[in-house]
């Protein structure tokens, strides 16, 4: 088959789309990052692979073209959809895609929840991995194991075993049929929580073999007994299969025990340690010994954007994290806390909708996890085109924030944030850059790193 993917660059596209070329399929495909010189590490990945890229103005859609893929995302007016209908291509979702992929393997674990879930699915891959298993995975991160070749949003094994990370926030979580559910947790993100509810109720009864549920949360509770068999795990001591105790950073990682049996991570942060015992569960429904997998965690190193370190230029520290909804900002705000200093906050709220619907909630998160000494910095919404009310800005949330007493500031510049950085940051400060979507983010950590520097 000859498939042609509108939005390849997206970290969820590019996945299919590799897959697919591996898999002996002709791809190309359009980005409007690629045409702006955006996101160059990806685009190497898929030329490397074979994958044809054109320019996103219809040119690349030919009568060779057997489909169009897209993704949720993408409009009706894009100049590759239009040239599609045109030609009366068959168009498919990526969602289609990845669940006719999953389908095709024997055991099947789908990662969903959130919060979490890239980390999740890139744990279980590591641990199939290192047991011998050989699985595919197939995520919406960049792993940073890289099993013998560069790090990727995709490992390809020849095993039985085929794990995926499975959205919620446009219902495609519900096309996929896993032997193995995970719903990390429960929380207001993309969508309101009474619409959520059904969606994971509905993913966790699919289930062939059981459902990993988190103890923790309250609304992963309401899941219970929905799956053949159900295994949770706990961090505050509530009953459940795998508990998490003693629980204590170290230099970049944590140190704790699950079930009174040792374990580490190289990896920061309590709900770090909450993904290792899901990821445990999901690989003990499908036979692993526990023990071999917290073994194997042991090596595992992380996955891009999900509160990694960009380094430490004068004893000033910067991260690139993709938090984006309250628990995520939580989660990141409390481990980088943790390790002392000011901390510089920079969010960059990812749409319109979404920042509508969680507006209370992020400025609460924001409220709780930082004091009156940190700087909370925000550009302006991103926004990737279409037809949307933009009825919020981040300057609203900078007011609410100002009113509990945060120096917050707006800057509708996202540039005019380094300067104001480098005037105020000192030695043991610490830079947190939050947001998702936007692929350019990283760039702008790596800049912020190098403009400090420079400094004397």
């Amino acid at each position: 088959m000859n498939y042609f993917f509108c939005g390849i660059g997206g970290i969820g596209m590019s996945s299919v789309a590799l897959w697919l070329a591996a898999n002996g399929h002709r791809i190309s495909g359009s980005d409007r990052g690629f045409d702006k010189g955006e996101n160059t590490v990806l685009k190497t990945t898929l030329l490397k692979a074979g994958i044809q890229l054109c320019p996103q103005d219809g040119s690349g859609i030919t009568d060779a073209t057997d489909c169009l893929v897209v993704s949720s995302a993408v409009e009706e007016s894009i100049p590759d959809v239009q040239e599609a209908l045109r030609r009366k291509i068959p168009i498919q979702k990526r969602s289609q895609m990845l669940a006719q992929i999953f389908h095709s393997h024997p055991v099947r674990i789908a990662v969903g929840g959130t919060s979490g879930k890239t980390t999740i699915t890139a744990m279980i891959g590591h641990i199939l991995h290192e047991t011998g298993k050989e699985p595919t995975v197939i995520n919406g991160g960049i792993m940073l194991n890289n099993y013998g070749g560069e790090a990727s949003n995709l490992l390809l094994g020849k095993g039985k075993i085929c794990v995926i990370e499975a959205d919620e926030s446009d219902g495609s979580i519900d096309l996929y049929r896993p032997t193995v559910a995970v719903v990390s947790n429960i929380s207001l993100d993309h969508k309101p929580i009474e619409e959520l509810l059904p969606l994971f109720r509905k993913f966790a009864e699919k289930a062939e073999t059981g459902a990993v549920l988190n103890a923790d949360c309250p609304y992963t509770g309401r899941l219970r007994g929905k799956a053949p068999k159900t295994v949770t795990f706990s961090l505050t001591g509530r009953p459940a299969d795998f508990i998490g105790e003693k629980i204590t950073p170290f230099n970049g990682g944590m140190t704790f025990q699950m079930n009174g049996i040792d374990g580490s991570l190289a990896v920061p942060g309590m709900h770090n340690v909450a993904d290792a015992l899901a990821a445990i569960g999901a690989v003990a429904l499908t036979g692993i010994d526990p023990m071999a997998a917290l073994k194997a965690l042991a090596s595992y190193k992380g996955t891009k954007r999900r509160l990694e370190k960009i380094g430490t230029v004068h004893k000033i520290t910067v991260y690139d994290d993709y938090a984006h909804n309250p628990e995520k900002i939580a989660a990141s705000l409390s481990t980088v806390k943790a390790g002392g200093g000011r901390v510089f906050a920079i969010f960059q709220p990812h749409g319109f909708a979404p920042t509508r619907l969680m507006k209370d909630d992020l400025i609460t998160a924001f409220v709780q996890h930082t004091d009156e000494n940190d700087f909370l910095l925000f550009p302006e919404i991103f926004y990737q085109g279409g037809t949307v009310a933009k009825d919020i800005s981040s300057a609203d949330l900078v007011k609410a924030l100002k009113a509990q007493k945060r120096a917050a500031f707006f800057f509708p510049k996202r540039p005019d944030i380094i300067p104001f950085i480098t005037e105020h940051a000192r030695p043991q400060d610490q830079v947190l850059i939050m947001g998702a979507r936007d692929s350019s983010l990283t760039d702008f950590a790596k800049e912020i790193l190098t403009v400090l520097g420079g400094q004397k």
